[in-house]
């Protein structure tokens, strides 16, 4: 693993990381307060389906991790002896393949999944309501599906996948994510000639959370009691700030253009596949020459697929005007491709600033202090992931570039007119594919895909240390 200047940690010799800095006191009463990031790894979820998500449920506070295959699991005793307890399968919930998993401010459970059909995916939701008001117990039915729609049979079939639920639980978000890496046309083997996106797809869809059986057509008159957003490529997690105000991270494509954080409003257009991380697709432009565009690598699955190419009939843009993403100025997560001579930069270092990540870094587990329960800076503070792997010098493939990646940033976020801007820091790093984040009690929690599917406990410091903060690394 190679890390960038600004995430230098040390390897943990055993289970518990605590990196002092700078004067490190007690943070007993009438002391001052630590500066001490402290990082355990708390239980391996195990089992045969690898980890996706992890929530909490605000009626008894547990942690729950979503496998796969299925499986939901109750993290317990985290304090003590932890161990995962396994609550429902495949068979109870009715989801054999689950992409997402939230809890309501009641406790019921929703889980978003995804059945295919030949070329045809459906996805649908799922909600499970306790049977008492204590225990595990639920009975589960589905809230919504979908009517069978083309899949593209690539490796840009989102489908269904991130879920969050309104404050008030009256409403249920999806995001039915896109088919096509950029707009390009999919026919999944010429059965669909000419296809693009669809009506049910790049979409953030916006359910009532006490329906039954509703079915959602691939269309959009049909679509638009339901659709709160639309040019949305993918966004994986969506999440309420204590405002009530929603926000999701969005991957952008195979080309180097940079990846998102979005503020989502009803009714707006995010940009797909017009134009993605602060970029106008080029694609969109007659007489476009993939050969000469130096954000596209060329060990990218869509360039070696042939997915980029002079695209005369690329549809036109709609008459809206597109939300931008939030800007961020770094100093972490901000490297970029110069699109005219291909060098790698930092924002922060080139005075600009970045909409909004390094590309590729696929930013998940997107997780709001919404209860201000974590100390000094960190109350009501804003933390996200970085799923992929990074790449020091962007000539290894398609990771991001400059950036170590797989590691938990602080995200400052400030309000700014009509947007939104971001200074982002990294805090711990080393992680293996990390998917999921969660806050219970003053304790921030971080889910690994890779591997058992590690749970990590971090202690977040009361104070900053003198001369700023270095990344730490995850324990081994």
């Amino acid at each position: 693993m190679l890390f960038p200047a600004s995430c230098r940690g040390t390897p943990a010799p055993a289970l518990l990381l605590a990196l002092s800095l700078a004067g490190c006191q007690s943070s007993q009463e009438g002391e001052a307060p630590t500066t001490e990031l402290g990082i355990r790894q708390v239980v391996d979820t195990g089992g045969s389906g690898t980890s996706l998500r992890l929530v909490r449920d605000p009626a008894n506070e547990a942690l729950h991790v979503l496998k796969v295959d299925g499986t939901v699991l109750r993290l317990d005793n985290l304090d003590a002896t932890p161990a995962a307890t396994v609550l429902y399968r495949s068979g109870d919930t009715g989801v054999a393949s689950p992409q997402g998993l939230a809890f309501g401010p009641e406790g019921n459970l929703y889980l978003v999944g995804n059945s295919t059909f030949g070329l045809d995916t459906v996805g649908f939701v799922r909600r499970g309501v306790r049977v008492s008001a204590t225990g595990d117990a639920r009975t589960f039915a589905t809230l919504a599906s979908s009517v069978p729609y083309p899949r593209s049979n690539t490796a840009f079939d989102h489908q269904w996948n991130g879920i969050a639920v309104s404050p008030d639980g009256r409403s249920v978000f999806v995001n039915s994510g896109s088919r096509t890496d950029h707009g390009e046309i999919q026919t999944s083997g010429g059965r669909y000639p000419g296809l693009r996106e669809v009506a049910l797809t790049a979409i953030l869809l916006r359910l009532p959370a006490g329906v039954v059986d509703l079915l959602l057509e691939d269309d959009d008159t049909a679509l638009a009691r339901y659709v709160f957003a639309r040019g949305l490529r993918n966004s994986f997690d969506p999440a309420f700030d204590a405002n009530g105000e929603l926000f999701a991270g969005d991957n952008s494509g195979d080309r180097d253009d940079s990846d998102e954080l979005n503020w989502i409003r009803e009714g707006r257009h995010y940009g797909f596949p017009w134009r993605m991380g602060g970029n106008d697709t080029p694609q969109q432009v007659p007489g476009y020459d993939p050969e000469a565009d130096r954000l596209i690598n060329r060990r990218s699955y869509a360039y070696e697929s042939g997915f980029f190419y002079d695209d005369p009939t690329y549809p036109t843009r709609p008459p809206v005007t597109f939300v931008e993403p939030v800007e961020n100025s770094g100093p972490d997560a901000d490297s970029y491709r110069d699109p005219g001579t291909g060098v790698l930069l930092k924002a922060s270092q080139t005075g600009r600033t970045l909409s909004t990540f390094t590309s590729h870094r696929s930013p998940l587990g997107l997780v709001f202090d919404t209860r201000n329960a974590l100390p000094g800076r960190y109350r009501s503070g804003v933390f996200i992931l970085g799923w992929t792997a990074g790449d020091a010098t962007g000539s290894s493939g398609t990771g991001p570039f400059r950036d170590a990646s797989q590691d938990l940033l602080f995200l400052e976020l400030q309000r700014s007119g009509e947007t939104y801007r971001v200074r982002s820091t990294s805090l711990v790093c080393g992680f293996r594919n990390p998917i999921d984040a969660e806050i219970r009690g003053d304790r921030l929690y971080v889910l690994e895909y890779g591997g058992n599917g590690s749970v990590f406990e971090i202690t977040l410091p009361g104070a900053e240390p003198t001369g700023g903060r270095s990344c730490v690394s995850a324990p081994r």
